[in-house]
């Protein structure tokens, strides 16, 4: 995954992410969408064939220490998924 910012302001920021699944970056904006400091997270596919997509957060802080925090709690989740199946498989 490449993560290269596009634009950045205060309270606005725009990320171009290559090589990765869009539905990493649904998780990640899902946990966005859930904190009460954001006021918008998209996440859109600009080209399929460049596997180009790009994410932009509207926030009240600085929008790059929110996609730290969701991102973390994005996967301290897939952390907990993985040691949920794991007993189960046992």
């Amino acid at each position: 995954m490449n993560a290269q910012v596009i634009s950045s302001e205060a309270k606005e920021i725009s990320i171009s992410v290559t090589e990765t699944d869009i539905g990493i970056l649904y998780i990640i904006q899902h946990e966005l969408l859930k904190a009460s400091n954001v006021n918008f997270a998209g996440v859109i596919v600009k080209h399929p064939l460049t596997n180009e997509c790009w994410m932009r957060i509207n926030s009240s802080v600085k929008p790059l220490g929110e996609i730290k925090k969701s991102t973390e709690s994005a996967i301290k989740m897939a952390e907990e998924f993985k040691e949920l199946f794991i007993s189960k498989l046992r």
